[in-house]
């Protein structure tokens, strides 16, 4: 019997195309799932990034906290000191008003100071046309019943303000505004006082960081009161 390549030449040369198409393709096929996982790295690139990004945010994210109070750097404490001759010396400085407003926030008592300070930006009115309509923006916001921040008044003090908002005069909010203020002083003023972020300042501390600081000061006993110290960190 003849030997079929011979009777029939052209299926050698249609294996020959054929095997030789396959080398072509089979690269082509290997390299489809390469191409295909680029997209997939590039994505987890993408990813990792944002996470690294929203971990920088967060941990930066502490300074801006009402306990901070305020810089070191912008209070000095020997002004620090002064915030505690008087409630007055407190809110005649703007350092100080700042921070004790911040204070009031970590005890959710902010609206106090808010609406003393609106008090005080109402007093400064120039003419009897500007009194009625912030008027009735205070009484609205700090003195009506289920007012959004509505401040702790005795039933008389409020009845007597309530009366005059529809024809106010100057010392219309006189009477709720002492209330609130002798409040402040004998109840939010001392324990702002006797508050860490507070003492921070008058040691000069800054209240953003640690008071504990590897390498950069000598330590005393009180740090280490009920800590104990990790040597392998050094």
């Amino acid at each position: 019997m003849e030997n079929p390549l011979l009777l029939f030449p052209q299926l050698n040369i249609s294996a020959s195309k054929d095997k030789s198409y396959y080398k072509v393709v089979k690269p082509a096929i290997k390299e489809e799932p390469h191409k295909a996982s680029k997209p997939g790295a590039k994505q987890k690139r993408n990813r990792l990034s944002l996470l690294l990004q929203k971990s920088e945010f967060h941990e930066g994210d502490h300074l801006g906290k009402p306990g901070n109070l305020t810089k070191a750097a912008s209070v000095s404490p020997e002004e620090a000191v002064k915030w505690g001759e008087s409630f007055d010396k407190l809110l005649s400085e703007k350092a100080g008003l700042d921070a004790f407003t911040k204070f009031l926030k970590t005890e959710f008592s902010e609206e106090n100071i808010e609406f003393w300070i609106a008090c005080e930006d109402y007093k400064k009115s120039k003419t009897a046309h500007e009194l009625l309509p912030k008027a009735k923006t205070i009484y609205e916001t700090f003195i009506r019943k289920d007012a959004p921040k509505e401040v702790n008044l005795d039933f008389q003090t409020k009845e007597v303000t309530s009366q005059s908002i529809e024809q106010p005069i100057i010392t219309t909010f006189d009477a709720a505004q002492n209330t609130v203020y002798r409040l402040m002083e004998q109840d939010s003023y001392p324990r702002f006082l006797r508050s860490d972020p507070y003492l921070n300042l008058v040691k000069g501390r800054n209240p953003s960081r640690p008071a504990l600081r590897r390498r950069s000061r000598s330590f005393t006993v009180n740090d280490f009161q009920g800590v104990r110290p990790d040597f392998t960190v050094w």
